[in-house]
Formats: structure tokens, sequence, C-alpha cells
């Protein structure tokens, strides 16, 4: 492995050519919600907060329990990519909106019945329940938008092009972070303020989304047989392996994000400080998720190339490269936040008492870094050969027989508990999934 590092050098250009675009984009996102985060914890008082936390808990949860759009584009395109057929990279792109254009009206029809039942959920003081459903209400018609997005993002990756999404991906996040400003400290909207400047910016984002890739589908629709794709489109068997790709790959995320609802939900019954501290720390994990997720969009494009053109040994030389990166930039992370991590908390918020509870927790987030980096590595190989089912199995045991039970058993140490159970699900998945990629590549199955 250490010979495969040291002279493939092609192999790490290929990475960085996806990784290093995606990086740069990806931190924006973080970087948005930190901004979203100060201009609302500078208010007088933590609900306001404490509100944004859970109404955005609930948007997320919904949007990224969604997140299979992207996933099973991203590598179903990538192999189809590497087979050079076209044709079924065209199908995979209108297939994926369409299902997208249906999850966005289902969520927009149900939204009423769906605030209710989760909010039943959410043990929180008045203002913080008022806050969060008024963030919701508004943030819930970006649905169509923010699906889409989903499928455009996975396609361009898929199509190994990662300058496309870090434009639009930045200028979006840009015009986030004015819109946010301006509504909340000009027009002083307050909550409102930030749900509308996301739900703007994903509008903005899906118009710059499709005119680019309008533009890189025009040589394909030229030369097309439109008959043979709309009878694609249909196709039965075809439809049932792609939905049932998305199936595992839904119940695969659900299980991550019941972690971070089951984490919001704890934390309200601990008292507004506690919840917006666990915000302020959040922000933290999502800079580590957004700048490793980096590395895990460069191995699925890749491996996916080459599982579709059949070259088992670039896919073996993907993985290992991308394994020293993510090793590397985790370091990196947990010295940053061990150094600066109090800074940063200053500068989210200056409401003394969420300073206090953010920075008594912030020992666990320092390790997050290192106990999430397999999982995001190894989420993107799975991601990339497509098998799904053995990432849904994976989250399953490290969500029922890790996270919880540590929960339970150190229950009694409140906050620390949640973080604790936290670092345990993390390192349990990358564990799981390396295990089960080891069995795979003894018994050569990788590629089928």
């Amino acid at each position: 492995m250490i010979k495969t590092i040291c002279l493939n050098f092609s192999t790490h250009q290929k990475i960085f050519a996806i990784a290093l675009p995606m990086m740069l984009s990806n931190i924006s996102v973080p970087l948005l919600g930190l901004v979203d985060t100060a201009v609302i914890g500078h208010l007088p008082e933590s609900y306001y907060l404490a509100g944004v936390a859970v109404g955005s808990m609930v948007v997320t949860l919904l949007f990224w329990g969604l997140v299979f759009l992207r996933m099973s584009t991203t590598g179903l395109v990538a192999q189809a990519y590497g087979a050079n057929d076209f044709q079924q990279i065209l199908r995979l792109l209108l297939q994926s909106v369409l299902i997208a254009l249906l999850l966005a009206a289902v969520l927009l029809l149900l939204q009423n019945p769906l605030s209710s039942l989760v909010f039943h959920f959410v043990d929180g003081s008045e203002q913080v329940l008022l806050y969060g459903k008024q963030y919701f209400a508004i943030r819930i018609w970006s649905a169509p938008a923010a699906l889409i997005n989903m499928v455009l993002l996975g396609w361009l990756l898929g199509m190994q092009n990662a300058k496309v999404p870090m434009f639009l991906l930045i200028i979006t996040n840009l015009v986030n972070i004015f819109l946010s400003v301006l509504f909340v400290v000009v027009f002083q909207w307050q909550v409102a303020g930030v749900a509308w400047a996301s739900l703007s910016a994903d509008y903005i984002a899906l118009i710059c989304g499709l005119f680019a890739v309008s533009k890189m589908i025009k040589p394909f629709y030229q030369t097309g047989d439109f008959t043979r794709l709309l009878k694609q489109l249909i196709d039965l068997h075809s439809l049932n392996s792609f939905i049932a790709l998305n199936r595992d790959i839904f119940i695969r995320t659900l299980c991550l994000q019941v972690t971070y609802a089951f984490m919001t939900m704890q934390g309200v019954k601990l008292g507004d400080d506690v919840v917006s501290a666990n915000s302020v720390l959040m922000h933290f994990l999502l800079l580590i998720s957004f700048s490793m997720d980096g590395l895990a969009y460069a191995v699925e494009a890749l491996v996916g190339k080459n599982i579709g053109n059949r070259c088992l040994s670039k896919l073996k030389e993907s993985i290992n490269v991308t394994l020293f990166w993510a090793f590397i930039f985790s370091l990196i992370q947990l010295l940053l936040f061990y150094f600066y991590g109090q800074w940063i908390i200053n500068q989210i918020t200056s409401i003394s008492s969420v300073q206090v509870e953010a920075t008594r927790y912030l020992p666990w987030l320092i390790l997050i870094p290192l106990t999430s980096m397999l999982g995001f590595v190894f989420d993107g190989v799975f991601i990339g050969m497509t098998r799904a089912k053995e990432m849904r199995n994976s989250m399953i045991f490290s969500l029922c027989l890790v996270y919880f039970p540590v929960w339970l058993f150190f229950s009694g140490e409140g906050n620390h508990a949640l973080w604790i159970a936290m670092n345990a699900f993390m390192l349990s998945r990358g564990l799981t999934l390396a295990w089960i990629y080891k069995q795979l590549n003894k018994k050569e199955l990788l590629i089928l």
C-alpha cells in the first residue's frame, strides 16, 4: 500500500482534480451555517438560536434523508461513464430528476402532518418550538430545488466534473450569506430571514445548475435515440433496480440522520443553552463532514469509473491514495480544533452561557476527525461500487448496537453521553465498512 501511495502520482492528481474543488466548495456550506448561527447568535435571547437549530434539524432530516438521490446518481453515472454508455448517462439524469420532483411533491403535500409529527417529539420551550416551526414553514418550499440540486450534483460528479459543482456551491452560498445578513441584520426578520435566505439560494442554485447541465448534455441529445431513451425511463426492470438501490441508501441515510436528530432532541431536554451549544458544535462537525466529503466524492467517481471500465488495479489504487489523504486531513482538522476551537466558538455566539457549554464539550468534537475518517472514505467506496445493501447493514449495526447502547451506558453524564456515543458511532461505521471491503477483496468480488 505504501509503495502504491508513493509511486502513483497520476492517481493523486485524479483524486485532487475532484476532491480539491469539492473541498473548497463544500467548506462554504458549513461557513454559511456559521454565518447564519452567528447572525442569530448575536440576538439577545438564546431561544432564537435554538429555534433555528430545531427548525433546520427538521428540514435537514427530511432533505438529507433523501440524499440517496445524489449518491445513487453518482455511482451509477460514474459506472456508465467508465463504460462509455452515454444513453445510460442521459437516462439516469432524467430518471433521477423525475423521482426528485415526485418526492418533493410528496413533502409539500404532507408538510403540515410532517411538521406536527416531528415537532411532537421535540420537548423544547414554547419560544423554541415557535421559531422552529416558523423556520420549517418557510424552508420546506425549497424542496423541489433542493432535491433536484442533489441529482445535478451527483450527475456532475459521476461525469468526473467537480469544477461546475464548485462554482455552483460557492456562488449559491455567497448569495445565501449576503441574504442572511440583509434579512436578519438590516430588515430584522430574525429567524424568518435565515429561512428565506436559504430558500432563495436553493432556487438560484437550481437555475445555475440546469443551465450548466444543459450545456454538457447537448452533444448527447443531438445524436441520441430518444425513442429508446423514453422506453428505458419506464422500463420496470431498470426502474426496480434503481429504486432498490435508492431504498437501501435511504435506510442508511435515515440511520445517520437519526443520530443527529436524537442529539438535538436530547439536547432540548437538557435546556436551551445545551441545545444551542450543541448547535454551535455541530457546525464543527459539518465542517469535518463537508471537507472530508470532498475526498469521498472523488473516490466515488473514480471507483465507479474503474468498475465501469473493469480496471481492478486502478480501483484499489484510488482507495489507498484516498485513505492516505483522509488521514492527513483528519490530523489537520484535529489540530485546528484543538488550538482554535475556543476562538471559533466565541466568534459564532456572544451569549456567555452558550460559550461555556460549547467549550465544555469541545474535547469530544476534537476527536471526531479521526473517529470518522474511515466512514467517509468507505462510504464513497461503496457508493462507487453501488453496494448500498452493505452500507445499509453497516449503519443499522452502528446505530442499534453501538450508538444507542453507548449513550445508555453513559446517560448519567448528560450531554457528554451524546458526544461519546457520536464518536463511537462514527468509528463503528468506518470499521464495519472496512471489514466488509476486506472480505469482498479476499473473495474477488469487488468487480462483478
